[in-house]
This record gives C-alpha cells, structure tokens and sequence, in this order.
C-alpha cells in the first residue's frame, strides 16, 4: 500500500502541473516541456513528471481540505 501524498506534494504538484499547461501545445512534446520549463524550475526525473500528469491533484487536495475542516 503505498502512502498517500502530503499537501505540500500535492501542491508542488499543482505548480508543475500549471508550467505544464501553460507551455504545452500539440506540437511540443512532453518531453521537451518537461526539459526547457519544468526542469530548471523543478528538476525532477521523467517518472515523476508522468505521475504527476497522472494524479488528480484537485480531487485529492479538496479531499485533504474537507479532514482538516473537520
């Protein structure tokens, strides 16, 4: 089982995720938006990167949120 993510990953996430968008086309590959934007900012490996395009970031953090609320 593994752990569930922290809010401050979740929101390092989100970070990298809003580079992500704001530089991605359908021309530009992953690849290269992870290495010319996310890289020098955030230098994290490729495995990394694809988990974070995979995580539903919002819908875990709002979960985190409604604990804390509690």
């Amino acid at each position: 089982m593994s752990k569930p993510l922290q809010r401050n990953t979740l929101l390092k996430y989100k970070l990298i995720r809003d580079i992500y968008l704001q530089h991605k086309t359908e021309d530009i590959p992953d690849a290269v938006v992870l290495r010319k934007y996310i890289f020098p900012v955030y230098p994290i490996s490729r495995t990394t990167f694809n988990a974070v395009l995979n995580c539903p970031i919002d819908k875990l953090l709002a979960k985190l949120n409604s604990h804390s609320d509690q």
